[in-house]
C-alpha cells in the first residue's frame, strides 16, 4: 500500500507570477499532483515537473462549476494515493478562498496539509496602482470586504453603517457586479459621497487599469470594467490627500 502523501495550498498571488512567493515555487516544483484555479497565475505552471497531474477545477462565471465538495476530496484521494498534491489559487487561500475548507477537509481524513501563504489581491492591487491601503496622518487602519453579495442580501454578514463610520480605508474584493449597491449602502450609513474612489481592474498585470472618482461616481466611471477588480475607497485613492499629508 503506497504511504499518504501530503497537500500544500499555494496562494499564488494577484496575478504577476513575479509575486508566487519562494516557498510557493518550491512547491510548485516539487508536486505530483496540482490542483489550480482560474484565477491562479497559470504562467506559474511552468515551473512544475514535467510529468506532474495538472487537475483544472476552475469555476467559471456562467459556465462550468467544480463544487467545493469535489475539490475537498480530489485533495484527499490524491494524497492518499502518495501524492504530493498542490492547491494552487489566486491571491491568499485565506482571504475569500475557501483554503481554510479545504485545509479542515484534509485534517479531518488524517492528511498532512499546510498552508502556504499568497499576496493578497486587496493589498496589492492599489499598491501596484500606487495606492496605499494606510498613510501616515490620513488613514490607521484598512477592512477589506466581500462584494460576492450585495447590502441587504440574506447571506451578507457586513454591517454597512459601521463601515461607513469606522474611519478605516475599505477594500472590496468581488464586487465589480455589486459595486453600485455597496457605495449606496456605505452613503447612507454615513460617508461622505465625495470620498475619493477606486477601481483597479487585472491589477499588476500588464493590463491593469485603474479609474479614479469618488464614493458617488466610481460606480459609473468603472462601469465597463470586468472580474477580476478591486475597489478602494478612502482618502488614499487620492493623491491629492496624499501630497498634503506627505511628511518626512
Amino acid at each position: 500500500m503506497l504511504g499518504t502523501g501530503s497537500v500544500t495550498l499555494v496562494g499564488g498571488g494577484p496575478g504577476d507570477p513575479g509575486l508566487v512567493t519562494v516557498a510557493g515555487r518550491e512547491a510548485i516544483e516539487q508536486a505530483d499532483v496540482i490542483v489550480t484555479d482560474r484565477l491562479a497565475p497559470l504562467a506559474a505552471l511552468a515551473w512544475a515537473r514535467p510529468d506532474v497531474e495538472i487537475i483544472d477545477v476552475a469555476k467559471i462565471p456562467g459556465g462550468r462549476s467544480t463544487s467545493q465538495e469535489e475539490i475537498n476530496q480530489l485533495l484527499v484521494e490524491h494524497a492518499k494515493s502518495g501524492k504530493n498534491v498542490v492547491r494552487f489559487k489566486g491571491g491568499d487561500n485565506f482571504v475569500f478562498g475557501r483554503g481554510s475548507e479545504e485545509l479542515l477537509a484534509c485534517i479531518h481524513a488524517g492528511i498532512d496539509a499546510r498552508a502556504i501563504p499568497g499576496v493578497s489581491s486587496a493589498i496589492a492591487a492599489p499598491a501596484a496602482a500606487g495606492i496605499p491601503v494606510t498613510h501616515r496622518g490620513l488613514t490607521q487602519g484598512f477592512t477589506v470586504i466581500s462584494g460576492h453579495v450585495p447590502p441587504g442580501h440574506p447571506d451578507s454578514t457586513l454591517d454597512y453603517a459601521a463601515l461607513a463610520t469606522s474611519g478605516t480605508t475599505i477594500v472590496v474584493l468581488m464586487g465589480v457586479r455589486t459595486l453600485s449597491a455597496i457605495c449606496a449602502a456605505l452613503a447612507d450609513g454615513g460617508l461622505d459621497p465625495e470620498t475619493p474612489a477606486a477601481v483597479i481592474a487585472d491589477g499588476t498585470m500588464p493590463s491593469q487599469r485603474v479609474i479614479r472618482a469618488t464614493l458617488s461616481t466610481i460606480d459609473e466611471a468603472a462601469a465597463d470594467i470586468g472580474a477580476p477588480a478591486v475597489a478602494v475607497i478612502g482618502h488614499v485613492a487620492d493623491i491629492e490627500c496624499l501630497k498634503d499629508k506627505y511628511s518626512v
